[in-house]
C-alpha cells in the first residue's frame, strides 16, 4: 500500500501530474474537490481502511500539514512517498493565470503559500522523496 503526498504551491503541475502517473492507481484526495476537511477525513480512513493506494494532492506547505497524513498512513502500514514540486513564483502565476477563472487562485494566495513552504525532507518520514519540476519543453522532470 502507498501513500503518496505532493507538496507544492498553487499551479506548480501537481494535479497533472496525478492525472498522468496516479489516476490508473490511486484515489485522489483534495481539498479542491472534497471542500471541507471532514469529507477528507472520511476518504482518507476509507482509503486506510481498504488499503487503497492514495495521493494527498494538496499544497502541503508545511511539515505540519503533511505530518497529519504521514502519521496516518505509517500507522497504517503504508509506504510513504513524496514528490515536491519546485517552481518559480513567476511560473506559477502564468500557469494559474491560463486557468478557468473558476479554477484560478489569486496572486495572493499563491505567493502566501510560496513564503510559507518548507521543502519536505526525508525525516518527516518519507520513504522515499522526490522532486518535480516542469521541463523547458513541457513535461515533468522527476529526480
Amino acid at each position: 500500500m502507498e501513500a503518496v503526498i505532493f507538496t507544492g504551491i498553487q499551479a506548480s503541475g501537481k494535479t497533472t501530474f496525478y492525472l498522468e502517473r496516479f489516476f490508473e492507481t490511486h484515489v485522489r484526495l483534495s481539498l479542491d474537490m472534497l471542500r471541507t476537511r471532514n469529507r477528507e477525513r472520511i476518504l482518507l480512513e476509507a482509503c486506510l481502511a481498504a488499503r487503497q493506494p492514495f495521493v494527498i494532492d494538496n499544497t502541503n506547505v508545511t511539515a505540519a500539514a503533511r505530518a497529519v497524513y504521514i502519521e496516518a498512513a505509517k500507522r497504517a502500514g503504508f509506504r510513504v512517498v513524496g514528490y515536491f514540486f519546485r517552481t518559480e513564483a513567476g511560473a506559477a502565476i502564468r500557469r494559474n493565470s491560463a486557468r478557468p477563472k473558476k479554477r484560478a487562485v489569486p496572486v495572493g494566495g499563491i505567493l502566501a503559500a510560496l513564503k510559507r513552504l518548507q521543502p519536505p525532507a526525508p525525516e518527516e518520514g518519507f520513504d522515499e522523496l522526490f522532486t518535480v519540476e516542469i521541463g523547458e519543453e513541457g513535461g515533468f522532470v522527476v529526480t
